[in-house]
């Protein structure tokens, strides 16, 4: 299963970046491949927020849409991603957020097994490659929103 891990320090506050994570609708302005994204529900209880969301990625002739779990918990300031159905046999990321002076440190470990094996191997080669391509776009996108003075 490909698995790849990325860790940044973005100059905004910790909730600003939560916020940024959570606003999945708005990927597909910043993320590569990204092509879509809807959100079908969004509720909080207790500690927690709670979405259900589609992302659609793709590239050239190929695109795939899958549905996921995403728990953000306020008490830990992480967040959790699972697959609920689509190409994806296996999906699981965590976010987690650390405050730092006037910066956050963001720690992202994904963990992810497509239904198709020729492309798992052909995504594990690569897949580092792209995490750190999504984290600049994460990066970049905050320095936008955040630091334009």
């Amino acid at each position: 299963m490909p698995k790849a891990s990325v860790k940044r320090l973005i100059e905004c506050n910790k909730e600003q970046l939560v916020d940024l994570v959570l606003d999945i609708e708005n990927y597909p302005k910043f993320i590569p491949y990204c092509l879509d994204a809807k959100i079908y529900e969004k509720k909080e209880e207790k500690n927690l927020i709670l979405i259900i969301a589609d992302l659609t990625i793709g590239k050239g002739p190929f695109k795939a849409t899958y549905k996921s779990d995403v728990r953000f918990n306020k008490d830990t300031d992480t967040i959790q991603v699972t697959n609920i159905e689509g190409p994806l046999k296996h999906l699981e990321n965590k976010w987690v957020f650390l405050e730092k002076d006037n910066s956050t440190e963001i720690s992202f470990d994904i963990d992810f097994e497509i239904e198709n094996k020729f492309l798992n191997i052909v995504m594990s080669k690569s897949f580092q490659y792209g995490l750190d391509k999504i984290a600049d776009s994460f990066q970049k996108r905050a320095n936008d929103l955040f630091n334009n003075k």
